[in-house]
């Protein structure tokens, strides 16, 4: 039988006979299961990963350019560059006038985005299948060439600015959701927000932005997600072409502080204009690698997923004291957050939410979950992960998302494994280990007409 691998490998051989440029050399790193399909790893001489999914079923193709970057990798006083950059990106170039990066991808028909969190920043098109090279030396021009001085800067800074006001200080849960995690987390960088403070924003110049750009946006700190109808060959020629030259640079090793483990309930109230109350309640939770990540991610299902889970039907339903109930474990490379979010039905209180919650979890805690709630939560756990890998764009979205974060960009499936393996023994586990009462942040929403919650920090 051929080995698929040594024909790649040979393949590979041949090509870079063809070239002397040592970042240009092509080595194939071997292939990943890909559910029914086969995804090929791909590393170029200067670092950067190309990860291609062949898939026919369209005459398109999801391009992803993904960063390891993102606000983890900012320090005090800087916050928010990550963010800036996916504004800034989208600017001039040198061979690029500003505006015509947009456009030529309009022209085709392309659609275009970017986006930015904790610990990863992305740029994805979706494009016609016979417009891919337009796209790669688009994106290489940009990777290599962005112009960063003071008028494109400035510019930027200004759009950032009006972005945070309207996402965030002007809207009731952006403004929440920002100081329970700048309250939940005091050294780690999860602490401040991807968007960054405002008096950071406003205060960067053009030689931080350089430096941030020559640092972090280089071809070893890249990868490359394709997936769509292509020819394998003919893409990773032409991604050689328009990358090979790029240098790599020296990126920094990762400085992070470790969060101190928390000791005591931390609780807050703020006053904002809206019409009723909101409750949020934050648990210390793993990280995305960690084994319990999953058996945390049911526990929530049961308890916050849909109109027949428990809070759902208690505070909803039953008691009628909430409008709506959530439940999300961060999925982030370090340990995050288990956020339980409610809002209160018209005159009715977060005291009145809190021992309702405080119930459901000491049961948790308590008692091991049915069966029938376990099957429910898995069905649905495992239906959300396949539905977002129905498209080309939600193939490519997981693959770099998982190699990115976890260095596993098939790990969309072991996840889906691990949902399967959790049983209810496992529930009361990290019921026990995570919602603990002591290591957890309150945060009171109430109108800004209403009286201040009893016993709550203002």
């Amino acid at each position: 039988m051929r080995d698929p691998a040594a024909g790649r490998s040979a393949w590979a051989a041949q090509a870079n006979a063809d070239t002397r440029d040592e970042g240009a050399t092509l080595t194939y790193e071997g292939p990943h299961p890909f559910g029914g399909e086969t995804l090929h790893r791909w590393r170029l001489g200067n670092g950067l990963t190309v990860l291609v999914l062949v898939d026919v079923t369209a005459p398109i193709v999801a391009y992803y350019t993904w960063i390891n970057v993102g606000s983890r990798h900012e320090r005090p006083g800087k916050t928010g560059l990550a963010h800036l950059f996916e504004h800034l990106m989208f600017g001039e170039t040198e061979k690029l006038g500003a505006g015509a990066f947009d456009r030529k991808l309009e022209e085709i028909g392309a659609e275009t985005n970017a986006a930015t969190w904790v610990d990863w920043t992305y740029y994805h098109e979706l494009i016609p299948a016979d417009r891919i090279k337009l796209t790669i030396k688009l994106e290489a021009e940009r990777l290599e060439r962005l112009v960063l001085k003071e008028p494109q800067v400035a510019s930027e800074k200004d759009v950032v600015a009006n972005e945070r006001r309207y996402r965030v200080d002007d809207d009731v849960e952006g403004f929440a959701s920002e100081l329970l995690y700048k309250t939940a987390f005091e050294l780690h960088p999860y602490h401040w927000p991807t968007i960054g403070w405002m008096d950071d924003i406003r205060g960067f110049t053009p030689e931080d932005c350089v430096a941030f750009y020559r640092t972090y946006y280089a071809p070893n700190n890249a990868t490359l997600v394709v997936v769509g109808h292509v020819r394998e060959r003919d893409i990773l020629l032409a991604i050689r072409d328009a990358y090979g030259r790029i240098p790599r640079q020296t990126v920094p090793a990762e400085d992070v502080a470790p969060e101190p483990t928390q000791l005591s309930q931390r609780q807050l109230s703020i006053r904002k204009p809206t019409t009723s109350e909101k409750l949020a309640v934050a648990f210390k939770g793993p990280a995305l690698g960690d084994a319990d990540h999953a058996a945390l991610t049911v526990l929530s299902e049961v308890l916050f997923g849909g109109r027949a889970s428990r809070l759902y039907r208690s505070l909803v339903v039953e008691r009628e004291l909430a409008l709506d109930v959530r439940g999300w474990v961060s999925t982030f490379r370090d340990p995050g957050l288990f956020e339980c979010w409610t809002t209160a039905r018209a005159s009715h209180t977060a005291a009145e939410i809190l021992p309702v919650l405080d119930e459901a979890f000491e049961r948790a805690r308590m008692d091991l979950v049915g069966e029938e709630e376990l099957a429910r939560a898995q069905a649905r756990l495992e239906l959300g992960a396949v539905q977002q890998l129905e498209t080309m764009s939600g193939k490519a979205e997981q693959i770099g998302f998982f190699e990115t974060v976890l260095g596993d960009p098939t790990h969309a499936f072991h996840r889906v494994q691990a949902f399967r393996r959790t049983t209810a023994g496992d529930l009361r586990r990290v019921a026990r280990r995570y919602l603990l009462h002591s290591a957890r942040t309150v945060l009171t929403v109430v109108p800004e007409t209403g009286p201040a919650p009893a016993g709550a920090a203002q």
